[in-house]
């Protein structure tokens, strides 16, 4: 098993689990690969898809890493991407078959995260094990006020030059935070609301 230093990306799609239990399963098994598909073909930046984790994607890169400012960018664009997707399946162009309601919880939120991983095969997929991952998946519990955003670990941003590290982005600006976890201790991060970026696309 090879460990490396490896970015770790991961959209997961909030509301997941109200859509689930309200939605017809006919519909919701169209709705949900849907979404998750569109976030892995809006992947621009050659991070590869380790786990498909029924509402989430596990991205990961190992080697050099995106610039600071290619990194937001590309998670700008799941999230643009998403919502275009949404709005195909709420106007039913997407599956004129089916009169698909689907709620306004759905949305997504984006961890980063960078640590050492140890990677393995199992069968065709790709295992990621390690303590960042454990790390990177509790980053989804945090204290964070809103609902779709995008989270960055303090891990992550120590790999950048200060210089190269913008904090504001025109739509948002990057809001330090902290978190305590059991067995882990304090993991320190920042954020930025990504919901102003639907209102850009209306």
């Amino acid at each position: 098993m090879n460990i490396e230093p490896t970015l770790i990306c991961i959209p997961d799609i909030s509301g997941f689990t109200k859509f689930m239990s309200e939605t017809d399963i006919e519909v919701s098994s169209k709705v949900i690969p849907s979404l998750l598909n569109q976030i892995i073909y809006s992947n621009e930046i050659g991070l590869k898809v380790s786990e498909i984790e029924g509402d989430a994607v596990l991205f990961f890169k190992s080697g050099e890493l995106p610039s600071f400012k290619e990194l937001i960018t590309q998670c700008r664009l799941f999230y643009t991407r998403f919502y275009e997707k949404l709005h195909k399946l709420r106007t039913s162009e997407e599956f004129p078959e089916y009169e698909v309601n689907i709620p306004e919880v759905l949305g997504l939120k984006i961890i980063l995260h960078f640590g050492e991983i140890g990677a393995t095969r199992i069968g065709n997929k790709i295992k990621l094990i390690g303590e960042d991952i454990i790390v990177a998946h509790r980053l989804l519990k945090n204290s964070i006020s809103v609902d779709e955003y995008l989270l960055v670990s303090d891990n992550l941003m120590q790999q950048y030059d200060e210089l190269d590290i913008e904090r504001n982005f025109g739509w948002g600006t990057l809001i330090d935070m902290q978190e305590n976890y059991e067995h882990i201790g304090d993991i320190r991060y920042s954020y930025i609301n990504l919901q102003p970026l639907t209102k850009q696309q209306n």
